[in-house]
Formats: structure tokens, C-alpha cells, sequence
């Protein structure tokens, strides 16, 4: 018995990549809009409107334009008007893998940076602890905060590559 391929309609494609990128978004710790954003925009290889844009991705216009937002202030996209148009549209902005680059040192960096200052803070409330758990605690907020501190160095080099 032969498996038989299915034939995957333009639209059926089109929800897989929206899928994919919104998979992708939340595994780095942003909205799945914000890749059902950026996919719609790749594969329609133009500028959008708004309201195209939350039509293909399925959320509220409002719910878009809060997500544009922060996509512009990343610098992902960039929104734009057209002449005798009154409608804003929007266009991905720079290359897609240095956006994706970006986007995970952000969040990291982030991560690290809340950790950091939450063992800093948890350093001063050791003060109820015997003094074998208060050490054991310094310890290892500690060793914790340096691999965090290497983890952060790694991240900077990491941002100063070029891709090719």
C-alpha cells in the first residue's frame, strides 16, 4: 500500500508558515503574533495594511497595532503611508536573521539582567538564615550569578558577529 501525498493548497501553506514563525516567537518569549506578523509580511513580499494584516493573522486590529509597536521599536518592522492612502501599512525592515539575532540576545540579556538583581536582592534578606544556610545561600547566589555574568559575556560576543 503507497502513502498518498496530499497537495497542500496556497492558503493550507500559508497557515503552516504563520504556525511556524508564531512556534518560533514563543520559543524565544515573544507573542506568536509577533511571528505571525513577520510571516505574513515574508510571504507576502510587500508592504501590508493594518488591516490585512489582522485579517491573515486572525487577531483584532488593536491587538496588531500594540504588537507593530514593539516590532517597530525592535526595529523589525517599519510602517509607512502611502501617497492619497489613508490606511497605514507596514514592511519588514533590515534581514530576517539578524532581526531573529537581535530578538534572542534582547530577551536573554533580559532574563540575565532580572536574575541578576533578584540574587542581589536575595542577598539581603539572608539575615534570618543559621549562619551554615546563610553561607551556603551567599555561596551560591554567588556561582550562580557568575555563570550568569559568563553567560552575558558570550551573549556580547555573540552580538558583534557579522552574518554572512
Amino acid at each position: 500500500m503507497t502513502k498518498m501525498t496530499k497537495q497542500l493548497t496556497e492558503k493550507e501553506l500559508e497557515k503552516k508558515i504563520l504556525e511556524g514563525f508564531a512556534g518560533v516567537a514563543s520559543a524565544i518569549g515573544y507573542s506568536p503574533l509577533h511571528g505571525k506578523i513577520i510571516a505574513v509580511l515574508l510571504v507576502k513580499g510587500r508592504p501590508v495594511s493594518l488591516q490585512a494584516l489582522a485579517r491573515d493573522t486572525g487577531y483584532s486590529a488593536s491587538m496588531v497595532s500594540l504588537s507593530l509597536d514593539f516590532l517597530e521599536v525592535l526595529e523589525v518592522v517599519k510602517k509607512i503611508k502611502k501617497t492619497g492612502d489613508r490606511k497605514l501599512y507596514v514592511e519588514l525592515h533590515g534581514d530576517l536573521l539578524e532581526i531573529l539575532k537581535k530578538a534572542v540576545i534582547l530577551r536573554v540579556n533580559k532574563t540575565i539582567t532580572d536574575s541578576l538583581n533578584e540574587f542581589n536582592e536575595g542577598k539581603k534578606h539572608l539575615s534570618g538564615l543559621s549562619e551554615a544556610e546563610r553561607e551556603r545561600a551567599a555561596k551560591t547566589i554567588e556561582v550562580l550569578g557568575t555563570q550568569l555574568e559568563r553567560l552575558q559575556g558570550y551573549l556580547n560576543l555573540l552580538s558583534e558577529i557579522q552574518l554572512p
